[in-house]
């Protein structure tokens, strides 16, 4: 029996992100937009004679310079995609950086980066900045809270929501699941978690989070059962495909809820919605913001056979840290095979790392990047910050900081691809490199091998007590570490930003010496000191300025009441937590 949808307003397709994975339906990043170094191109241009005064405009040069992109498409349509150089298509110079010579920059400065461990940085002194939050009024008693707007939750019927996506991404539709039992008053069945062919991870809600606190914390505010009761359930046929199913917007405002959704939920007395990400705008009333953050920061607490492993990890981080008193660095590094070749960006491995992209493009994603459609710039790619930092990139980027060979890096990643040839300069510029696999042992591990999710769950742990943390990529997954860090670390993400856009153009300077870059990189270091305290003034519709990103003011008086942190109070933080904040 086919299900009952309700459209409402229009569907829209789903367009979350993942963090220990990616999106839910993975798209090849769009042609970047101009690059500075175009501009030097409108000088000549200015001088083609045969240019007229009104295609000379500001305005019209800008069309002008869609002009071959706009013939390629053309012939696309005809002959296929293919990948190309924008440089070779407009018949000029490389673009500065948009070709990959780390490696080259890499063996030129070696020695100087070997012999260069005099001036260090300690890592108990990288983050200056402190975070002054204005004067906000007292936070209220969170009994009269529940007086005010939680007196008898669930009184309108049962709410089952699909989440879908990697694990931040389920994260944020749990969050945002919470969010709108509580605005419609309705009962929240314990989300049901889709299984998707590019993470391949069957696990459910009870496999990667304690359901039991998950329920106790929320009560009181939001009503949660682990299945619906019998009696709905035979009505229904014992089939969830019969119960009324409603397609919701991507982003949908409170109104929508309350105007489209409340009535149907009231007639039907449970209802679906699928899929789940992103269906909630961020704008919502305080009390609702507030199921937000009680559900991220102290709802949400990985199982205990995720915990028990994860705290194992973070110790023994510590206890391999001695040398830098038991503080480390954890690098969140996508430069797995399937990242690279979602990328499609190139690197230095000829006609051979070519076609090793290709085959994983159309075994990953079946002709996606193969449609007449398809642009394929690799140099914009790079030119633009859209390449993933190889590992050598990283042990640069990290050393020029001032971070020398006896700091202790934790490498939060999937398996690297050509991990012999892009793994060993970072091994070599900091031979204390750790991962999961390295601290546990095998008979440890063996649990979680097949469990995409629960191993980002412990990748997601040791980051969140590193003392910095490093994203390379973007997604969900440092999105989400980034504000949880912030509600941790008085609002300071203690996250180092890489400027790829910078980089790719000092990586790409074999002139460059090691002084010139060490400068360019203490510039970046602290810009991302800067930035780590800041808040967006205006919050855009997506998760780079969410509440899950930026949790302060909105999750301050939930910070409050949480002063004493414990492991009882919060996903992945392990008892020694407090010793090492000490």
């Amino acid at each position: 029996m086919k299900s009952k949808s309700h459209t409402g307003n229009g569907y829209a397709a789903d367009n979350g992100g993942g963090g220990g994975g990616s999106n839910s339906s993975p798209s090849p990043p769009l042609s970047p937009p101009r690059h500075s170094g175009v501009l030097h191109l409108r000088k000549r241009l200015r001088r083609t004679k045969s240019l007229s005064a009104g295609i000379l405009s500001r305005r019209s040069l800008r069309y002008f310079f869609l002009l071959p992109v706009v013939y390629i498409s053309g012939l696309l349509m005809c002959v296929g995609p293919f990948p190309f150089t924008f440089s070779s298509l407009i018949g000029h110079a490389p673009l500065p950086g948009s070709r990959y010579r780390s490696h080259e920059v890499f063996h030129k400065l070696w020695h100087d980066i070997d012999s260069d461990n005099s001036s260090f940085i300690e890592l108990s002194s990288v983050w200056k900045y402190k975070r002054k939050l204005r004067e906000k009024k007292p936070c209220p008693n969170l009994t009269s809270l529940h007086h005010e707007h939680f007196v008898s939750p669930g009184l309108n019927g049962f709410l089952i929501v699909e989440a879908n996506g990697g694990l931040n991404q389920q994260r944020s539709a749990i969050c945002n699941a919470v969010a709108v039992a509580g605005l419609l008053n309705a009962i929240l069945v314990i989300p049901h978690f889709e299984f998707h062919n590019v993470w391949k991870d069957p696990s459910e809600f009870g496999d990667i989070y304690d359901e039991d606190h998950f329920i106790s914390t929320l009560d009181g505010y939001v009503k949660v059962v682990k299945e619906l009761p019998e009696a709905i359930m035979e009505r229904h046929n014992y089939n969830m495909s019969n119960i009324t199913t409603i397609k919701v917007p991507a982003w949908a405002p409170v109104s929508y809820y309350t105007g489209a959704i409340y009535p149907i939920l009231q007639k039907e007395g449970v209802l679906r919605i699928a899929p789940f990400a992103n269906r909630l705008a961020m704008s919502v009333p305080p009390h609702i913001q507030f199921l937000r953050c009680l559900t991220n920061y102290k709802a949400l607490r990985f199982s205990s056979s995720i915990s028990a492993l994860a705290e194992n990890l973070v110790y023994r981080m510590i206890e391999k840290s001695s040398r830098t008193d038991g503080k480390y660095i954890a690098v969140h590094l996508r430069f797995e095979e399937d990242m690279v070749a979602f990328s499609c960006c190139e690197y230095d491995g000829g006609k051979a790392e070519k076609l090793e992209m290709d085959s994983a493009r159309e075994k990953g994603w079946r002709g996606k990047f193969k449609r007449k459609d398809r642009i394929i710039v690799p140099d914009l790619y790079r030119v633009n910050g859209k390449c993933p930092l190889t590992p050598l990139e990283v042990g640069m980027m990290l050393r020029g900081m001032g971070f020398n060979n006896n700091t202790s890096i934790y490498l939060a990643s999937g398996k690297i691809y050509n991990a012999e040839k892009y793994l060993t300069p970072l091994i070599k510029m900091f031979p204390n490199l750790y991962t999961k696999e390295s601290l546990a042992t095998p008979d440890e591990l063996a649990p979680f091998m097949d469990y995409s999710s629960q191993l980002a769950a412990l990748d997601y742990t040791v980051c969140l007590s590193s003392e910095v943390f490093v994203t390379t990529q973007g997604g969900n997954f440092p999105h989400f570490l980034m504000g949880h860090r912030r509600f941790l670390y008085d609002g300071h993400a203690k996250t180092i930003i890489p400027d790829k856009r910078k980089l790719v153009v000092l990586f790409e300077n074999i002139s460059i010496s090691w002084n010139a870059l060490k400068d360019q990189m203490d510039d970046m270091l602290a810009e991302s000191d800067r930035k780590g305290i800041m808040v967006p003034r205006v919050r855009k519709i997506n998760r780079k300025t969410s509440v899950y990103t930026y949790p302060l003011p909105e999750c301050r008086c939930l910070q409050q009441s949480l002063v004493n942190i414990t492991v009882d109070h919060n996903v992945g933080i392990p008892d020694n937590y407090s010793r090492r904040k000490a």
